[in-house]
């Protein structure tokens, strides 16, 4: 770029500084502000923002997980349900059923040690439903190739990082099986 260019550029951008300034000129009187200053921003203010804003995310980010901390201890308490065909189910044999909400899948399983087990159906990697497969005594995920201990729901194998939610079970006196709590896996204590 010539010197000759570089004076008309310069130039050109005067003339377009001094056009606004005739042209807000009657109205300083009403809006005073120092358009020199406008976009000035110190260092010092700079910081000052920085540290402003950086202090309000980090209070607001420890607020968010100190809430999410106390509702970690509350245990949430769900009405007891009757769990429908379970009193008829063999040995060996899973019942699916929905609890603690009609959205929430469970699975029911009725181990070789005729002992009742409940989980929540959903495993703990994505979500895909779980079943039971008779013949290894295990539950199992068919997305990502997960297995879950009958009794325990922990995990035997795959990506799942916790153990399925587990479904507590009672037997009442007429021989039905009732669920009445849901905990979450891995948070037994």
């Amino acid at each position: 770029m010539s010197s000759k260019n570089l004076s008309e550029t310069i130039e050109k951008i005067l003339s377009d500084e001094r056009e606004v300034r005739a042209a807000t000129a009657p109205y300083q009187a009403e809006f005073p502000y120092e358009r020199d200053e406008e976009a000035q921003v110190t260092r010092r203010e700079f910081c000052g923002f920085l540290a402003v804003t950086s202090t309000a995310l980090f209070l607001g980010a420890a607020g968010f997980a100190g809430k999410a901390a106390y509702d970690s201890t509350k245990i949430e308490a769900f009405p007891p349900l009757k769990i429908e065909g379970a009193k008829d189910l063999q040995i060996g044999s899973a019942l699916n059923f929905r609890y603690p909400t009609e959205i929430d899948t469970a699975i029911l399983i009725r181990a070789a040690d005729g002992n009742f087990y409940a989980f929540g159906q959903k495993c703990t990697h994505l979500s895909c439903p779980v079943y039971y497969a008779k013949e290894s005594d295990r539950l199992e995920c068919p997305c990502h190739e997960a297995g879950f201990d009958v009794k325990t729901g922990n995990v035997l194998y795959g990506p799942p990082p916790r153990p399925l939610d587990r479904i507590a079970v009672e037997m009442r006196d007429d021989g039905e099986v009732w669920a009445t709590g849901r905990i979450a896996g891995g948070h037994e204590s």
